[in-house]
């Protein structure tokens, strides 16, 4: 039976909220989460409303350009102060709260930011990896991102972290002098250290991806929340459990590729929709 999209008034947030629940009501949910969630938290949106237009660092620009390597580690340190200050907002406390109520089974994350286990959520799929490790590109060995860190300011101790910086949801900040800027190597066989996190032009790790399809494969809905969904990783999730005829419901402020494909898109905040829909589904604390 081919799935309609149910029309929810702007506005009736009670009715619509109230419509979810009862499409969710009884059902094992997974969710997968993008950008939009963290805006409350202070990290932006790549494209939502009033988003600057930018050009995020690519796999092959990174390992292949020393100067853009130094511009993107020198706006990375100043980005990761801001973004390691931000803590879980109302959307992500409520989603740990419908998972420690049983109903829901995990996140499926397009964030970098770790505010979902920070939260309380302890089945977490970092789809696209997260910020607080540093890997080396050689020999494989990870760091703690703050040792980096602490690396990286020693050996540019003029480097300063301006209180106005522009951050970007995976963590960079626009930086414009970076001439004498030194990047760290490896301490374990001096090589090329990059963030934990999928650059564009890089794919998915294969178990990240097999972990996030045994979530939806075994889910009985779908909830999307905050994310655009323009996205590769993102939509191919959608459309397993669109072939799997799952109820998905979209929760996005702005237009969405899985608009077409969900049940109700539900045309609101991600914070307050969710909380709205733990206090239906694991009732009021």
């Amino acid at each position: 039976m081919t799935t309609e999209t149910l029309p929810i008034a702007v506005g009736a947030a009670a009715a619509a909220l109230d419509a979810v629940a009862e499409v969710l009501r009884g059902r094992h949910t997974a969710v997968l989460t993008g950008a939009g969630l963290s805006t409350d938290s202070g990290i932006p949106d790549y494209r939502g409303k009033g988003a600057p237009v930018r050009t995020p660092m690519n796999f092959q620009t990174f390992v292949g350009d020393e100067r853009a390597r130094k511009r993107y580690w020198a706006g990375s340190h100043l980005g990761w102060h801001r973004f390691r200050a931000a803590e879980p907002n109302l959307g992500h406390r409520s989603l740990a709260r419908l998972e420690h109520s049983g109903l829901i089974s995990g996140v499926i994350t397009q964030n970098v930011d770790g505010l979902h286990t920070r939260a309380g959520s302890r089945h977490v799929v970092d789809l696209h990896g997260s910020l607080d490790l540093v890997v080396c590109l050689d020999c494989g060995q990870a760091f703690g991102r703050d040792s980096v860190a602490a690396r990286l300011e020693a050996v540019n101790p003029t480097l300063l972290t301006p209180e106005d910086v522009r951050t970007a949801p995976d963590g960079d900040a626009e930086v414009a002098d970076i001439d004498g800027f030194t990047i760290p190597d490896c301490t374990v066989c001096g090589g090329m250290l990059k963030p934990n996190v999928v650059f564009f032009g890089e794919l998915v790790p294969t178990v990240k991806f097999t972990e996030a399809t045994a979530l939806v494969s075994g889910a009985e809905a779908l909830i999307v929340a905050g994310s655009s969904l323009f996205v590769n990783s993102g939509i191919r999730l959608l459309e397993q459990a669109r072939r799997r005829r799952l109820p998905i419901v979209v929760i996005n402020r702005g237009e969405t590729k899985g608009d077409g494909r969900a049940l109700i898109k539900l045309e609101a905040g991600t914070s307050e929709s969710l909380a709205g829909l733990a206090d239906r589904l694991a009732g009021t604390p």
